[in-house]
């Protein structure tokens, strides 16, 4: 259906595919977990209890797992390619990852055995940010391309870390394919958290690694959420903590939709299609959630979502906008939450669901009422300032 600028198709879950999930259990990302654990830097970012705009919104509560405190990068990618590369080091050495902590990964004895390795990929930001502070702490190299229209702040970030770091004239997936050639070309390493043919292992990885987040949220609810909203770009964060929440739930998993930009929203068009395929979208990608603009779906995420998921929406810029506002400017006895374009992209939805009477029948179709207790998660801080102010303080991308 389509109502304002929103598009969205409801789905029916597959109750029959719990092996393709079984890579996301919570025995795994306890495993998971524990590897993070190793790192000094690391402690569980807080669920934030929004009872004020809860209250206002009209539903039971609301719960944002802000990922803005994260190894201090101000975003949760790094759990996927720290876990990645730490996973790719374990199998070159044919060890275990869990026998594989920082401290060890860092040891001359396994420097030596390893050698000086070149992990190479494409970004938006935030997942080249943390595979070049992996790269750094682990004393490999590390080189990042990010698509046409990437924030210089983004950029500079990076290359603060260490890596060798630039902007490129083209977009998300064909920057992709070009990072992935040259890999190919030098005998670098590409740790892409999306996967095609001949490429899932790391996919796999970087998807566990985001395990991470889902357990610290699933141990700090005080209550079972009814509905969880994920964001997505390729679908890589979306498919673990979707796949990781129906192992733990099971049968009473709730309910769990996926929020795009209309701009790049291949897993909508994927769902809404219905035939079976998986569907691009191409051009430029126009849309300010800079780390959700990829047009074509992770193959291993779709497996999960288009069997579990219980629905995908297709929204205008405004909706991030909107939420960053939100968060940024908290009503009474709630605490204010820094979050960026793609972070804010779900409260954002709820928000606008609930607010806008124009799409009503958006919030009849997510069964949102005053008994719903709804787990969002803020993947990004304010990691483009400029953007961020102008959006938080000037207003830009305003309601339409």
């Amino acid at each position: 259906m389509e109502k304002a600028r929103f598009k969205w198709v409801l789905r029916e879950r597959n109750r029959k595919i719990a092996a393709k999930t079984e890579v996301f259990t919570e025995q795994q990302a306890r495993r998971v977990r524990s590897f993070h654990s190793s790192f000094k830097e690391y402690s569980p970012t807080p669920l934030i209890e929004l009872t004020s705009l809860a209250q206002h919104l009209g539903i039971k509560n609301l719960f944002v797992k802000d990922e803005s405190y994260r190894f201090g990068l101000n975003a949760f990618k790094v759990l996927g390619g720290s876990f990645a590369i730490g996973s790719y080091i374990a199998n070159e050495l044919g060890e275990d990852i869990d026998d594989l902590p920082y401290m060890r990964l860092v040891s001359d004895e396994v420097l030596s055995l390893l050698g000086s390795k070149t992990f190479i990929t494409t970004t938006d930001g935030n997942h080249g940010r943390g595979v070049a502070w992996t790269a750094n702490r682990l004393k490999q190299q590390a080189i990042v391309y990010m698509p046409q229209g990437s924030a210089a702040e983004r950029l500079a970030n990076i290359r603060a870390e260490g890596a060798q770091a630039e902007i490129t004239d083209m977009n998300y997936d064909d920057t992709v394919r070009y990072t992935s050639e040259l890999a190919q070309k030098n005998g670098w390493i590409i740790v892409q958290d999306t996967a095609w043919d001949g490429y899932t292992r790391i996919p796999l990885w970087i998807m566990q690694g985001y395990m991470t987040m889902a357990l610290e949220a699933y141990e700090q609810l005080p209550v079972k959420p009814t509905h969880i909203f994920l964001q997505a770009g390729v679908g890589s964060l979306a498919g673990s903590v979707q796949g990781f929440f129906a192992d733990i739930y099971g049968s009473s998993c709730p309910l769990t939709f996926i929020v795009e930009p209309k701009g790049a929203d291949c897993l909508y068009q994927t769902a809404a299609a219905n035939d079976g395929s998986l569907h691009s979208v191409t051009g430029r990608l126009e849309t300010i959630m800079a780390g959700l603009a990829c047009g074509e779906p992770n193959s291993i995420a779709w497996e999960i979502l288009g069997n579990l998921s219980d629905g995908f929406i297709s929204c205008p810029d405004y909706t991030a906008a909107q939420g960053m506002r939100i968060l940024g400017n908290p009503l009474a006895g709630d605490t204010k939450v820094s979050a960026g374009e793609s972070g804010a992209a779900t409260v954002g939805l709820v928000a606008e669901a609930m607010r806008d009477e124009r799409l009503s029948d958006l919030k009849q179709a997510l069964q949102l009422d005053e008994n719903s207790v709804v787990l969002c998660f803020n993947t990004e801080g304010d990691t483009d300032k400029e953007n961020y102010r102008r959006i938080v303080w000037d207003g830009a991308y305003s309601r339409e």
